[in-house]
């Protein structure tokens, strides 16, 4: 039960996604965040990490550098 909590308490909120592009957009950002969780990075810095690299990348290998279980994202303090 414990798992699936998130999932139910988000539930409530996607009701209110009024096109199938914002649902399928929601479902792809929880994705991202939830693939980071089960990879034990923290969501925003991870998300953070990737995306102030990602317009940098330019092969295969610069992309999978970036995934949640290929990289260590630095927290600025």
């Amino acid at each position: 039960e414990r798992a699936i909590r998130p999932f139910v308490i988000g539930r409530k909120a996607w009701l209110f996604s009024d096109t199938p592009k914002g649902a399928t957009a929601s479902a792809q950002l929880y994705s991202l965040v939830e693939t980071a969780r089960a990879n034990g990075q923290e969501p925003y810095a991870w998300l953070r990490h990737v995306l102030e690299r990602l317009p940098a990348a330019q092969g295969v290998g610069d992309y999978e550098a970036l995934l949640p279980w290929n990289c260590t994202p630095t927290v600025p303090l």
